[in-house]
Parts: structure tokens; C-alpha cells; sequence
């Protein structure tokens, strides 16, 4: 049943089905239930040329997908995510209908407090909504949040060992060029530590399915001051990759 609204993108449809559903669809099955969703080109390409991971699948269409498997933990898949919620997290979705249930996520955001430093970890306790994907999953709300068990598994692994991180929520938009001085300041006010483009999506399409999810995202750019600085985020290998193999000894964990 529509719950109809003045505002499309608040219509909620109660039926869990839908006309186009990988789930329906007969999808090769993953040996392994483990799966790793980076931002970081950089790192798939050091891995690659170190042959520490190799191809497993690659799903073909407008836009490939490829799915990598570590080479001396074949149990655990990696993934390049694609910018936005109906990208990353529809990729997600499918990938879940192949029998994916266990996701970690790593990627890097714009800090809205100058404070947070580069490299810095933010272990994602929710999100603001501020993007169209998750209302039709989940019904509409200011916020979504990540499953506080998962979460916990995630900052219990980095306590017992010393990993300095944050927690906290993030600002999930479409519009990457409309994030204004008014908007970044209500959505720090708001409880935002970090913007981004996916975790709302990502989120939502893990409490629809019922798959564990969890994300870590570093600060990046700082978009908090009256000029964007990039604080050369993205030539952060090191961070990167350490990052990377974090995650791949968390997603065991989830």
C-alpha cells in the first residue's frame, strides 16, 4: 500500500516486493558470505599489481561490476563502490542477492569540523537522510541508524586494539555541489560529523534485507571552512590502505 504525499520522494510503499528483484532472479551464489566495498582505486590497484587479490566475478552490464577475492583469504571479496546511494548501495543489493551477508565499508568524507583530522576514523553510527534512495526502503525519518550489535563488533576489534577512532553519523547528500555554508552548519548542529554520498542507502538496503553492515570512513576534505580545503585527501595511500586491511580483518568479525 502507497502511503501517499505531497512530496514524492516521502510516498512510502509498504509492499516488500518489487517488479525488478534480484532476489527472484536465478543469481550464482558466493562460496563466502564476506565482502569488503572500498572507495580507494588506489589500494584495488596495489593489491592487483601485488597479487594479492585476483578477479572472482565479474558482473557485466552498462556499468561492470567486479569482485575481487584476497588471495591468501579467499573467503573474504572485495568491491570498488560506485559515488551515490542508487550506485553504490543498488550494486549492494544485488551483491546481498548473491549471498552476501556480512559487509564492510571503507571509504573517506568532507569533515565538517576543521578538528577532525586527516586519516581520522569515524566508525558510522547513522546517517541524515538528506538524499531520495533510502525512503524506499525504510520509511521516511530525519535519521537512520546502523545495527548497534554490528556496530559494537566494529569498535569492541579496534579497542582491543588501540585503534584510535570517532563515532558518530554522517550527512548523506546527493549534491555534492550544493553543500552550503547554511546546510554544512545545520547539519553539524544536527549531531554530522562527516558528509558523504552512500550511507544512507547502504544502511537502508542492510535493514531491508536483513544483512549485517557496518562503515568506517576517514576524514578527508575539510568543507567546514569558508573554503574548501582538500587537505590532498585522496593522495593518502598509507591511510588508505591500512584502512583496507582493517576492514578485511573486520568484515571476520561481523
Amino acid at each position: 500500500m502507497v502511503r501517499a504525499n505531497e512530496y514524492p520522494v516521502l510516498e512510502f510503499d509498504t509492499d516488500n516486493d518489487s517488479v525488478v528483484n534480484p532476489y527472484k532472479w536465478n543469481l550464482e551464489k558466493f562460496k563466502t558470505d564476506k565482502l569488503i566495498i572500498t572507495f580507494f582505486p588506489d589500494v584495488m590497484d596495489s593489491l592487483k599489481k601485488d597479487g594479492l587479490i585476483e578477479l572472482e566475478r565479474h558482473i557485466s552490464g552498462e556499468n561492470p561490476v567486479e569482485v575481487y577475492r584476497f588471495t591468501d583469504a579467499p573467503e573474504i571479496l572485495i568491491t570498488l563502490g560506485y559515488v551515490g546511494c542508487p550506485a553504490c548501495a543498488g550494486n549492494l543489493e544485488f551483491l546481498a542477492a548473491c549471498g552476501l551477508t556480512k559487509v564492510m565499508f571503507c571509504g573517506g568524507g568532507g569533515v565538517l569540523d576543521k578538528n577532525i583530522k586527516v586519516g581520522e576514523l569515524l566508525v558510522v553510527e547513522g546517517a541524515i537522510r538528506d538524499e531520495g534512495f533510502s525512503y524506499r526502503y525504510i520509511e521516511p525519518s530525519r535519521y537512520i541508524y546502523t545495527d548497534k550489535a554490528v556496530t559494537k563488533k566494529v569498535t569492541d576489534y579496534l579497542d582491543e586494539h588501540n585503534i584510535a577512532y570517532l563515532t558518530g553519523i554522517t550527512w548523506t547528500t546527493d549534491a555534492m555541489f550544493r553543500e552550503t555554508k547554511a546546510l554544512i552548519e545545520q547539519r553539524k548542529a544536527e549531531g554530522a560529523k562527516i558528509v558523504e554520498m552512500e550511507q544512507a542507502g547502504c544502511i537502508a538496503v542492510s535493514q531491508f534485507r536483513k544483512f549485517d553492515y557496518a562503515a568506517i570512513i576517514y576524514g578527508g576534505d575539510d568543507v567546514s571552512q569558508d573554503e574548501w580545503d582538500t587537505r590532498s585527501w585522496d593522495k593518502r595511500r598509507g591511510i588508505r590502505y591500512n584502512l583496507v586491511m582493517l576492514c578485511r580483518d573486520l568484515v571476520k568479525k561481523l
